[in-house]
Formats: structure tokens, sequence, C-alpha cells
């Protein structure tokens, strides 16, 4: 090959691997490292935990993301067990609870993380007890309740409610409950029964609170208990009184902040230690007047302060 063509053939190879390495270094690297810096700039805030909350968990999460492009927030549920346990071997940052962190929990999470969980308020929430919209009661008592769910209890039948419940030929109470990881499940049975009886076996065990309101509002012969924000016109909700003698109240955002209504309890949050940084500012609007809205619009109770 002549000189001057060979000499042109190098120049033409240098000049391909000089472009190749000038679209490498100015293309690969520089998105790469744009998208690193993406990542980098973005805490993402792990948040696990009660099926009562989880749809309001949610809506914080989508609200939040309008508000900050510093922080997002990754929402699932499985129950406030299921929270806590996940807060015990610190793959969460946040974990929701429908009912408090036994002492036992939060030894165990700070053993494990060198953490201790901190404990914030966030809501309340009416715990509704849900019957068919068709069903001929509008009123219960907390004994009465106690007497259908609890272990050796006097009352299957609605019969024994003195109510003739014509959509259910076979008279008998069908009983929705909750899974025992639920907190749901938790609080609800110490409200009726206290902390020495237990439930009866024999129930229809659901795992997510719309689950349970679903069910019941397809099945005429059930009676149920979930959150008042998860309620539809299928269903309705029984105004519960303390005793016989003692006045009912329906589940309300008043009877509620009243405390009136003799089933109502605190929704919680559990950071992984102290907040910092972003799940402190994250944390702070849940709890702001902005935060605060967004309970109230999905059927559950604000803080008085808010």
């Amino acid at each position: 090959m002549p000189k001057n063509i060979r000499a042109a053939c190098t120049i033409i190879n240098v000049l391909l691997v000089l472009a190749s390495g000038f679209v490498i270094s100015s293309c690969g690297p520089r998105d790469s490292e744009s998208f690193a810096g993406k990542e980098a700039s973005q805490v993402v805030i792990k948040n696990k935990g009660s099926d009562t909350m989880v749809n309001l968990a949610q809506a914080w999460a989508e609200m939040y993301a309008d508000v900050t492009t510093k922080a997002s927030v990754e929402v699932s549920g499985g129950g406030s067990g299921t929270g806590v346990a996940a807060l015990i071997n610190g793959t969460v940052d946040i974990a929701n609870c429908s009912r408090q962190i036994k002492p036992k929990e939060l030894e165990q999470a700070t053993q494990n993380t060198g953490k201790t969980p901190q404990e914030f308020i966030v809501g309340y929430d009416a715990l509704a007890v849900y019957v068919h919209h068709d069903t001929p009661i509008d009123k219960i008592t907390i004994p009465q309740l106690a007497e259908i769910y609890g272990e050796n209890g006097t009352i299957n039948k609605w019969s024994h409610l003195d109510i003739e419940n014509s959509e259910c030929p076979s008279d008998k109470i069908i009983r929705i409950s909750r899974q025992s990881n639920s907190g749901t499940y938790f609080y609800f049975r110490e409200a009726l029964l206290g902390k020495n009886r237990d439930f009866r076996i024999g129930s229809l065990d659901l795992h997510g609170s719309k689950d349970v309101v679903e069910v019941i509002g397809r099945t005429p012969c059930a009676m149920g208990y979930s959150g008042m924000g998860y309620a539809t016109p299928e269903v309705k909700m029984l105004a519960v009184a303390t005793d016989a003698d003692a006045p009912y109240y329906p589940p309300t955002l008043e009877n509620v902040l009243e405390k009136t209504y003799p089933i109502a309890r605190p929704l919680y949050m559990y950071s992984l230690g102290e907040p910092t940084g972003e799940i402190k500012v994250y944390l702070d609007w849940i709890l702001s007047a902005e935060g605060q809205q967004i309970v109230e619009k999905l059927g559950f109770v604000p803080l008085e302060n808010n």
C-alpha cells in the first residue's frame, strides 16, 4: 500500500477512535452522572404497616410528591404487625400502626437497630361496627358485641338481638373479623373483651379493612368491624353504647373528638429513632394543617389542633 494511502488510513482510524471516545465520554458518563446525581438528591422514605392506614398513607405520599422533589415515599400495607416487624428489622423508616407498639417490640427494635422508635399520633379513627344496609338494626352495645365475638359468647343469631332479619334465612350472625397481625383486630378485641378474654373461633378473618366492608356489603347475614373511612352505600354503621342504659353514638368526627363514641383510637406512625433530615420534614408535613386535611378528606379524624 502506498505510504500516502497508509497514512490517510491511519489518520482516519485515529479520528474514528477519537470520535468514539468523544461519544463515550460526552454521552455515556455524563448521562450516568446526571442519573446518579438525581438519585442522590432524592431520598426514598420507606413506609409500611397498617392496612387501616394504607389508603391514608398512600394519599399522603402522592400529595407529598407535589410538595417536594427532595424525597419520595414508598408505601406498603400488610398490617400493623408487619410494619412493626419491619421496624424491628431496620428495613423501614416509618411504620404505620392502628395500635400502640408493645414494650417488647420497642425493646427488640432498639436492640436490633440501636435506635429507639419514636411515636407520633397522626390522626384518629372510629372503629365502626358494620352490617349490610338492609339489615334491620341501627344500634348495639359493647356487652352485646362481646357476646357476639367473645369466647363462650351467648349471642349467635339475629333473633338473640330481637332482630328479625328476613334477608338471612339461617338467622345466624356471620362474624367478620381481621387477621391476628392486624392492629384493628388487636384494638377491637381489647375494647370489647379487655385483656383476659379472647375472640371465639369460627369468624371469617380477612386481610384488609376494605375487604371487611366489601364482604359485608354482599352478605345480609354478616356483621364486622373496620375503620369508618371505609364505609360504602352497601353497608351501614351502627350507633354504639357502652351499655344498655347509656346513650348510643354513631361513629362521626364530632363524636370521636368529643370522646363520646366508645370504639375510637389514635393512629400512629413510628420512626426508626429520632427522625432527622427528610424523614423529619415529611412527618412535620403530615402533622401540619395541609397533611391533616387529607386525614379528614379520607374519612378519618384529624388532630384537634389543626
